[in-house]
Order: structure tokens, then sequence, then C-alpha cells
């Protein structure tokens, strides 16, 4: 009986420490998540921009509290926490959920919260048209299939690439950082143009205009005489150019633009519509 006493005493002491091993197995909490250069995502592989560059793309876009800033392929969140920061609405774009959280926390952490948002989204599923400002950094092809529905926002917003181009569509303006930053230090920056290639009335005649993004040329018709546009460019939904000798600025509003001509120091009104 004692024999059989001492078993069950082993027994039942055995079971308590295996029920007390598994209990702190279960309660050890999971660890956190940590990024790591270059892990996967599902179009690319995360590289973190450089906080100058941040700092420096956000510069370009003028981004003031007035704006709409959302962040493609936002990662650890930076950009939209320093959007945030600077009075800008700022949501952030990312496939990878664990990045998603752990931007929430950051932007916790900096006090952020309302102004910063943060979605677990596929970019080509989107919608950013409410965008003021589009901030990135993807690849080159990724860009390029981006590229169509970029030019179909809103004319003037302002779109900011880290390092990657948008093709031969010419950025209106780069800028790199050296200062501790060694590698993916340049920015492309780029004003959505409004759209006006066709064929346009005036009082005086007609405009032809052809567009490459926000280049543009083509011919203006005063009377019989026909003269070649040049120096023609868009800048969100200013337009400019010269013909004749006489320089033509103005605002481009759906199907009418209407402007300012300067000829010899002489300015007059104009008015062109579709």
């Amino acid at each position: 009986m004692v024999a059989l006493k001492s078993s069950a005493r082993l027994v039942a002491g055995s079971c308590v420490s295996i029920a007390f091993a598994l209990n702190c197995a279960v309660a050890q909490p999971a660890p956190a998540f940590e990024p790591k250069v270059g892990q996967r995502g599902k179009d690319v592989v995360w590289v973190p921009t450089n906080q100058k560059l941040v700092d420096k793309m956000l510069d370009m876009a003028k981004v003031t509290a007035n704006d709409y800033v959302m962040d493609l392929g936002s990662g650890d969140g930076r950009t939209v926490i320093t959007a945030a920061k600077r009075g800008a609405t700022a949501q952030g774009i990312e496939y990878n959920p664990d990045m998603v959280e752990l931007s929430k926390k950051n932007a916790e952490k900096e006090g952020v919260t309302p102004k910063a948002s943060f979605e677990k989204a596929d970019l080509f599923e989107t919608d950013f048209s409410k965008a003021t400002v589009v901030t990135m950094f993807l690849l080159p092809s990724i860009n390029l299939k981006l590229r169509p529905k970029l030019l179909d926002m809103k004319p003037g917003t302002r779109i900011v690439s880290n390092s990657f181009d948008l093709g031969d569509w010419t950025a209106d303006q780069t800028e790199s950082v050296g200062e501790e930053c060694s590698s993916h230090c340049t920015a492309y920056f780029w004003i959505v143009p409004a759209k006006v290639e066709g064929t346009w009335q005036t009082p005086q005649g007609e405009l032809k205009l052809e567009q490459k993004y926000q280049m543009v040329s083509g011919t203006l018709k005063n009377g019989n005489v026909i003269a070649p546009v040049t120096h023609g460019k868009l800048t969100g939904d200013q337009i400019a150019f010269t013909a004749a000798g006489t320089r033509y600025t103005g605002t481009v509003n759906g199907n009418a633009i209407e402007g300012k001509s300067n000829e010899g120091g002489k300015e007059a009104v104009w008015k062109a519509t579709k």
C-alpha cells in the first residue's frame, strides 16, 4: 500500500509538472514583429526610406496641413507619420498586415494617430483619387503600371517617388540627399497635368494642341496666320506657351481655358473652348 501511494504521488506530481509547463508555454507572449531589410512583399521587397529623403520628398511636394497624403507601399509608416507631423492627413497603403500593425503602433508612439491611418490593401485595387499628394518607393515596373492611374488624377496632384522614375514621363524636379544617406537617396517629383490635347476654338481662330504629359506643342491660327506653339508646358491646370512672339498663360478648367496674353509688354485676355 505504501508503494502504491508513493507511485500515486509521483504520477500526480508529474501531472502537475506537465500542466504547469503547458500553462507556462501558453502564457509566453509571441515575439514582437521586427521588419527586416529585404523581406519579400507582394510586389516588392522592403527597404526603408532614409529619413532625410522622406523630409526632402515632402518638402518637394510642399506638404501642408491642407493636404491628403497617400503613401503607396507604406512599410513601417515613416512617410505617413512624418506627413502627419506636418499637419497633413496621411494614409498608408501596405499589403503586409504585420507592417500595417507595426505602422499603427509607430504612429501611436509619435502621437499622430488622429492624422495617420494605415490600410492593408493591394495598390492596384486602391482608389487614391482623393489624395493631393502621392508618395511611393516601388520598383520601376510597378511605377509604370500605376502611371495611367496617376495621370488620371486631378490636375495639380503632386507625386514623389524614391529612386525610381515614371519612364518617359520626365520629372518636373529631381533632388538628392547625401548627408547620412548611402543608398536610394534621390527623389523624383511630378505634377499631374491637365488634359488639353485636341482642337480649341478662340475668338480669333483655332488652337490645336498636342500633348506629351506636361509638354505641349501645336499651332495657333489667328485669322489667316498660323504660328507654331513653342515652349509649351502644363503645371497642373496652368498652361503656358508662345506663338507668333506672344506669350500665353492660362488656367485649364475642363473644356475651357482662360488667361492672359503678353505681346511686347501689352497684356490682353484670351479664351479658348472645346
